[in-house]
């Protein structure tokens, strides 16, 4: 049986990739804090960005009276008959004293079943109107709609909940797709705590609970930022002046 004598010229092209797929192998340690750092500053875009629509937002109330708020960019959807989204954000939730905690990254899972076909990516923002809901996602991994209520959220800049589900939820659900801006059914959704995220971002050991109380430092300057965002955005108004007294 003859030998095969594989070029020379192909082995040197197998052993460059080679060596190149090593290089990034062993800089994936550095590269991590870059990845959670642009998962923060696409969420403080996000936020920002929306925010911005002057008619077609979340209601200002609503933002003020948030007990957490949830940011997840760019969240794929894809499906071929069995479907599922998948995508990684920050939460960060309010103190008593009213201020925003430091934020923790986090996942969202889902899927679906049905006759679909398609690929879709969108923005998501969770408000949390309720202790509870809070407390399930601190304790690490819930399901929307199984351990906590959640609604399509109400939009405009001071819309009212307007049925009794919306009156009851303890989640308002929002997402932008394709420059459109509205709530969304996120039933059966899963919202977990990212670790490992949080441990390349904050330092090893440190949990979401440990970064909500502000016992793990303040982390980089993205999560930082998106702290910013949020205290800017959900800035609580005070009453109107009274009007002046007439002669």
């Amino acid at each position: 049986m003859p030998s095969t004598q594989i070029p020379f010229a192909t082995l040197r092209r197998f052993g460059l990739a080679l060596f190149a797929l090593l290089v990034v192998l062993a800089a994936l340690p550095a590269f991590a804090g870059e990845v959670e750092d642009q998962r923060a500053n696409d969420a403080s875009r996000v936020l920002g960005e929306i925010l911005r629509i002057p008619d077609d937002s979340i209601p200002s109330n609503l933002l003020q009276d948030a007990q957490a708020i949830a940011v997840i960019p760019n969240v794929v959807k894809a499906s071929f008959v069995v479907g599922g989204r998948r995508g990684r954000g920050l939460i960060a939730i309010r103190g008593a004293d009213g201020t925003w905690s430091h934020p923790s990254f986090i996942t969202l899972t889902g899927g679906s079943f049905g006759f679909q076909a398609g690929v879709q990516s969108a923005d998501v923002i969770l408000v949390f109107r309720s202790k509870r809901g809070v407390d399930s996602i601190v304790n690490g991994k819930f399901t929307l709609g199984a351990d906590a209520s959640v609604a399509a959220g109400p939009v405009g800049r001071s819309a009212q909940a307007s049925t009794d589900e919306q009156l009851k939820a303890e989640i308002y659900s929002y997402s932008r797709a394709r420059g459109l801006f509205a709530g969304v059914s996120l039933d059966g959704t899963r919202l977990g705590i990212d670790n490992k995220s949080n441990q390349a971002t904050y330092g090893k050991g440190n949990t979401a609970r440990a970064i909500f109380e502000g016992r793990a430092g303040s982390g980089t300057d993205a999560v930082v930022g998106f702290r910013d965002k949020l205290e800017e955005s959900t800035v609580r108004q005070g009453p109107d002046p009274a009007p002046a007294a007439s002669n």
